[in-house]
């Protein structure tokens, strides 16, 4: 059984937590990943895009010139799509473009996820996350104690000289996600201004996150219930 070390808000280490094999230690399945991924995005997508064919542009209604005689070539409507201001052929429509997934593929995906990501150190238990203002600085001080920052990962990985130069602050962008079991209003408005930090519940959390952000930040509370719902 996989244990992690947890830490409160100031970094300090205040005990450790045990997680469930059958979540955190599951087995890869990189084809499930995948489908989820590509599912997530597709049903983002609004799919409104629409454009006029020719018999939805106004006018046209005459006919241009004569069939015959006059040297040109035959036209029946000057809204045709190879005339200028006339309609397009093909063109995109209103459509749906969600994918459906079964439910037993989308927990397998999910749990292949966190596994993946417990596997590449990139998940940090916190015991609570509760503030009690509306302060970016405060919540940015949190991700920076449990060195999931910019700053961190550059005094933990770079060295004096490539710190100096634009391609060390490139390369060291550091994104993290954090997982909290209910909506805190305190939590999620002092974490909108920060760039590359997302705050979800674990209701919400799902493979495209858990793979995009370097580093997911889950609370003692979030684990217990990422473990009931999918075990």
């Amino acid at each position: 059984m996989p244990t992690l070390d947890l830490f409160d808000i100031k970094g300090a280490t205040v005990g450790k937590v045990e997680l469930s094999d059958d979540v955190f230690g599951a087995e890869l399945r990189p084809d499930l990943m995948h489908q989820a991924v590509i599912r997530h995005l597709a049903n983002r997508r609004a799919g409104s895009a629409d454009t006029k064919d020719r018999g939805e542009v106004r006018g046209g209604g005459r006919k241009p010139w004569r069939q015959k005689g006059t040297g040109r070539a035959r036209h029946g409507s000057t809204r045709s799509p190879i005339w200028r201001k006339g309609g397009v052929a093909h063109g995109p429509h209103p459509r749906s473009y969600v994918q459906a997934m079964p439910r037993k593929m989308r927990r397998l995906a999910l749990k292949s996820a966190l596994s993946s990501k417990l596997a590449s150190n990139g998940i940090v238990a916190l015991d609570a996350l509760a503030l009690t203002e509306y302060r970016t600085r405060a919540f940015a001080q949190v991700l920076e104690a449990l060195k999931v920052t910019d700053r961190a990962l550059l005094a933990e990985k770079w060295d004096q000289q490539l710190q100096s130069t634009r391609r060390a602050t490139r390369v060291a962008t550091h994104k993290a996600l954090v997982v909290v079991n209910e909506r805190n209003d305190f939590v999620e408005r002092s974490a909108r201004n920060l760039p590359n930090v997302k705050v979800v519940t674990t209701n919400q959390i799902n493979v495209y996150d858990v793979l995009k952000y370097r580093r997911v930040v889950l609370t003692k509370d979030a684990i217990q219930s990422i473990e009931e719902a999918l075990s």
